[in-house]
């Protein structure tokens, strides 16, 4: 791995967005729509390394009809966003946490590690350069940029192997709510055709092969009137994973959480994590353990389960209003605990509230 920081040369963009067209771009951003006018790029070969590490105007790739990534799917990705304060100022939500995943998905993929220091300077590197594309959010809207790091084979070549040539990128996009609407219960479809990863598989990595093979599931889902799919396990199809793109936790009457613990086939959440931490902070037990299908079904039936709340860093923390399947469905309400861990977690990510855990970093 290199030790060198990387020297970033950054070209401006000589047409940048005009500041009638950015306004009311992020008067409505909607969610990964429009796209800043830079992007930051880096290279990776054996002999070199990590080079050429550089922000430009954004444009589109020219990539060879044989670029291996097009063939054999070597490629992983982040998302994280940029959360302008009342002050002006820029801060991200622990993207030394993306720095981290992102090395352990690069050795899962085969592919070269990015060092911490190295992603962090490309995020403020081409945060700095796009500062103006950060919104300033009202307590309702909560707007932010999206920023979406992402590593893919770029080696020209066809053949069975970890690609000789990598780039890494990070674009921006300024992003409104997740879901259309606002937060409100969401309605999700239990897949008992389809499941998302297996034991030695990559679903611990954050690479696009695992959105890939939910996409089909998460069409059923549409199609069965849902917003979300759920998946169980391999080998049982009986324990919950996690949905087609957030993990899930569950609230019990006595006050405690608890969420499937990650043993290699469930995504390492960053707002998983940080919510575990924020609910222990705020006097509840959380679980981390298996829970099946039938707890689920049979918890909310008894009124032993209260709430249910999806979350990632996208949708940050959403309500699940039912579960639906073959033959049956669920119903559940949006709660107090799920309501005021969303709101603890938002109001640290825009500076309303004191970070106690030091998991903000300035940007800009």
């Amino acid at each position: 791995m290199d030790t060198a920081p990387m020297n970033i040369v950054v070209t401006q963009n000589p047409n940048p967005v005009s500041d009638e067209k950015l306004a009311e771009i992020l008067a409505d951003p909607g969610f990964g729509v429009h796209f800043t006018d830079h992007m930051f790029l880096v290279e990776w070969t054996p002999d070199a390394g990590w080079h050429n590490a550089r922000v430009e105007p954004y444009g589109p790739l020219s990539l060879d009809p044989a670029t291996a990534v097009l063939h054999y799917a070597q490629e992983t990705f982040e998302g994280l966003k940029a959360y302008r304060h009342e002050d002006g100022t820029i801060w991200g939500f622990r993207p030394e946490k993306n720095a981290q995943r992102l090395a352990r998905s690069s050795r899962r993929l085969a592919f070269p590690e990015l060092s911490d220091e190295d992603f962090l300077a490309a995020v403020e590197a081409l945060v700095k350069a796009d500062e103006r594309w950060v919104p300033m959010a009202s307590e309702g809207d909560e707007k932010s940029l999206y920023l979406r790091p992402f590593m893919f084979a770029s080696e020209t070549f066809l053949g069975v192997r970890a690609s000789q040539h990598v780039t890494f990128m990070v674009i921006a996009s300024p992003a409104g709510a997740y879901f259309k609407g606002g937060v409100k219960p969401v309605k999700l479809w239990l897949s008992s055709d389809y499941t998302r990863a297996g034991r030695g598989g990559m679903g611990a990595a954050k690479t696009g092969g695992n959105y890939a093979s939910s996409l089909v599931a998460q069409q059923e889902a549409y199609a069965k009137g849902c917003d979300q799919v759920v998946f169980l396990d391999v080998p049982e199809a009986k324990w919950i994973e996690e949905l087609g793109g957030m993990n899930i936790f569950f609230v019990f009457k006595d006050g405690h959480l608890a969420t499937p613990e990650t043993s290699g086939t469930i995504l390492e959440g960053i707002t998983r994590a940080s919510l575990i931490e924020a609910a222990r902070a705020a006097g509840h037990e959380v679980q981390e353990r298996p829970i099946s299908i039938d707890e689920w079904r049979d918890g909310v039936s008894s009124g032993e389960i209260t709430e249910i709340f999806a979350c990632g860093t996208a949708a940050v923390v959403t309500p699940v209003g039912e579960l639906v399947w073959d033959g049956g469905s669920v119903k559940t309400e949006q709660g107090p605990v799920t309501t005021a861990l969303r709101k603890a977690l938002v109001d640290i990510q825009f500076g309303r509230a004191v970070d106690s855990f030091g998991w903000t970093r300035r940007l800009v």
